[in-house]
């Protein structure tokens, strides 16, 4: 007999500020033991040193947290010049110190610009990429180094905050997939010192900014479950972006038993979010090549 999942059927996205010092999944099993709910997900770990946002996917939403780990990422860091670690953070042990001499603001500048646009990114050890069903961390504790296929991600802006005392601060806005170890390790290279990151903060996922810790949210259960619940975010607001699809309530039945529908005036192609004519979200449909809407993933609520 299957075991019943225990928890509580709520809905929605929490913009969860992440302290240091705690893995992402731990983070999220305690968003989820607050919020008492019986399914969670979150959409893109940070590291144990990192702060910042962490949006957990409750209930429903965890269908949607493919999109908000294909999105865009914002962040602050800290990089250290004049030594390299075996983690490319703070983590890790040094593996080499080098004087940084000859660096001035002008210089990292025209460093700074060089990585703007698509660059190569080789991930690194201490990643969760998998090799032969294995983390490449898994190994890398192991002290076992494996080739790694080197990876195209985008830097969309990069700027640099202040330096000061050998230490770097910059903000970067990049594509999925960025490692900011990486990048950080890159250009203490082309500056000819090595750096690994000290700090490292994420503020923003696509247009999401605002995050709440976990002290605020211990206040607001405090309040009762309601009060919690109304922290959530509607899911919906992950296709914030996409083109929208109003259904009346015959054409909604049919969409919700998979069947693909005519709509009047409705895109002529691409991927649209699906809501019935009261505001309710029910999913994510695709045009088809005849015009009719079809579903791809439905909202059970």
């Amino acid at each position: 007999m299957a075991r019943r999942r225990s928890g509580r059927n709520v809905h929605g996205i929490l913009l969860f500020n992440k302290p240091i010092g705690i893995s992402s999944n731990a983070a999220l099993q305690r968003v989820k033991r607050l919020f008492q709910a019986r399914k969670a997900g979150h959409t893109g770990s940070l590291d144990r040193i990192a702060t910042g946002l962490l949006p957990v996917c409750l209930g429903e939403a965890t269908k949607l947290s493919g999109f908000l780990l294909d999105a865009d990422k914002y962040y602050q860091a800290e990089c250290t010049l004049g030594m390299t670690t075996t983690t490319g953070d703070k983590e890790g042990t040094v593996k080499q110190t080098r004087p940084v001499v000859g660096i001035d603001q002008n210089k990292i500048d025209a460093v700074i610009q060089s990585f703007i646009g698509p660059i190569e990114q080789i991930p690194p050890m201490h990643s969760a990429i998998k090799h032969k069903g294995q983390a490449l961390y898994k190994l890398a504790r192991q002290g076992k180094v494996v080739e790694r296929q080197p990876r195209t991600v985008v830097i969309h802006a990069l700027t640099v905050e202040s330096f000061e005392d050998n230490r770097l601060k910059i903000e970067v806005h990049c594509s999925k997939g960025t490692y900011i170890r990486t990048l950080a390790e890159d250009i203490g290279e082309v500056l000819g010192c090595g750096a690994y990151v000290s700090a490292l903060h994420r503020v923003g996922v696509r247009k999401y900014r605002d995050m709440l810790d976990f002290e605020m949210l211990e206040h607001y259960a405090s309040l009762g479950l309601e009060a919690l619940d109304n922290l959530l975010i509607p899911m919906h607001t992950v296709l914030s972006h996409w083109p929208e699809v109003i259904l009346t309530t015959e054409l909604a039945y049919y969409v919700r038993q998979g069947h693909a529908v005519q709509i009047p005036f409705a895109p002529t192609n691409g991927w649209v979010k699906l809501l019935t004519d009261n505001a309710l979200f029910i999913g994510i449909g695709e045009v088809l090549d005849d015009g009719r809407i079809a579903p791809r993933r439905l909202i059970n609520l």
